[in-house]
C-alpha cells in the first residue's frame, strides 16, 4: 500500500511540476528558432556619386561593406546586422592602387566615417510587414557615425536570400559630403546602397 501511494505521488509530481517545465522549454526553443546571417556570402555595396561643374571628370566610387554578424527571426520581425566600418573597402578597379588607397584612407578618416571613433554600424529592425509577392517592408533603426535614425527598406526574399536597394543621406548622420577642387567636384549627399544577404537556419542569436 505504501509503495502504491509513493508511486502515485511520484506520478503526480511529474505531471504537476516537470511536465509544465518541459512544455515551457519546448515553447522557448520554438520561439527562439531563427536564422543566422551567412557573413561569408552576404554584403552591402555602396555607390557614391559626384556632382558639381567638373563632376564628369571625377570618378564615382563603389565601396564594399561585409556584414560582421547578424541574426534574423522572421516570425518575430526581428533583424540585427552589424558592419565593422574599419573593414569597409573601396573597390574602384579603374583607379590606380595609390589613388584608391587615398580614397580608402579619406573614407575611413575623420572627414567621413571616422571609423576610429565609430567602428560599428548597426541596423536593428523593429517591424517587418509582408508586401505583395516575395517582398517585405522592414522598418528599423540605423546607427551610423554616432547617430541613430529610423529607415524603411523594401526587401525581396527568395530561398533564404534577401536583396534590395535603398538610399540614405550622409548629412542625416552628421557626415558632411566631401568637396574637392574648390567645390567644383562634390560627393552627392545621397548614397545608394545595395544589399545581398544570405541566411542559414539556426538558433536566433537573441
Amino acid at each position: 500500500m505504501f509503495l502504491m501511494i509513493l508511486e502515485t505521488t511520484a506520478k503526480f509530481f511529474v505531471l504537476r511540476f516537470l511536465l509544465p517545465l518541459a512544455l515551457i522549454s519546448c515553447v522557448n526553443r520554438a520561439a527562439g528558432q531563427g536564422s543566422s546571417i551567412d557573413t561569408t556570402q552576404s554584403r552591402l555595396l555602396i555607390h557614391v556619386s559626384k556632382s558639381g561643374v567638373f563632376s564628369g571628370f571625377a570618378d564615382n566610387h563603389e565601396v564594399e561593406a561585409r556584414i560582421a554578424e547578424g541574426s534574423l527571426d522572421a516570425k518575430a520581425g526581428r533583424l540585427r546586422l552589424s558592419v565593422d566600418s574599419r573593414k569597409m573597402r573601396v573597390l574602384d578597379p579603374q583607379l590606380p592602387s595609390d589613388k584608391r588607397q587615398q580614397v580608402q584612407e579619406r573614407m575611413l578618416g575623420p572627414e567621413v566615417l571616422d571609423s576610429g571613433r565609430f567602428p560599428e554600424i548597426v541596423f536593428e529592425a523593429s517591424h517587418v510587414q509582408e508586401g505583395g509577392g516575395e517582398t517585405v517592408r522592414v522598418d528599423g533603426m540605423l546607427s551610423l557615425h554616432g547617430v541613430t535614425k529610423p529607415i524603411s527598406i523594401v526587401v525581396h526574399q527568395a530561398n533564404g536570400r534577401y536583396t534590395g536597394r535603398f538610399a540614405l543621406k550622409q548629412r542625416d548622420f552628421g557626415i558632411t559630403p566631401v568637396s574637392i577642387a574648390g567645390g567644383t567636384v562634390k560627393v552627392k549627399d545621397e548614397l545608394a546602397i545595395e544589399f545581398d544577404i544570405l541566411t542559414v537556419p539556426g538558433e536566433n542569436a537573441e
